[in-house]
């Protein structure tokens, strides 16, 4: 598992987001396009690619992309 492919991933979630603005250090939380809706197609996308079932608690303390990649990589 590595952080590029899950940045890529997660960035594929958000319709309205260029890819480009997806980095491990970004703060996926105070982007505009941000939504319930968004959080739960990314806990979909981490089940069915990474195996990972988070509950939207485990996911509430996240704030960039890097942490929420070492908290699916720490349930691995």
């Amino acid at each position: 598992m590595e952080i590029k492919e899950f940045v890529k991933n997660f960035g594929n979630q958000f319709d309205d987001t260029d890819i480009s603005e997806f980095a491990p250090d970004t703060r996926f939380r105070e982007l505009e396009e941000w939504s319930s809706l968004v959080a739960l197609a990314i806990m979909n996308m981490i089940g069915k690619k990474y195996g990972v079932a988070l509950k939207p608690d485990e996911m509430k303390p996240t704030q960039t992309i890097s942490e929420l990649f070492d908290l699916v990589k720490s349930k691995k």
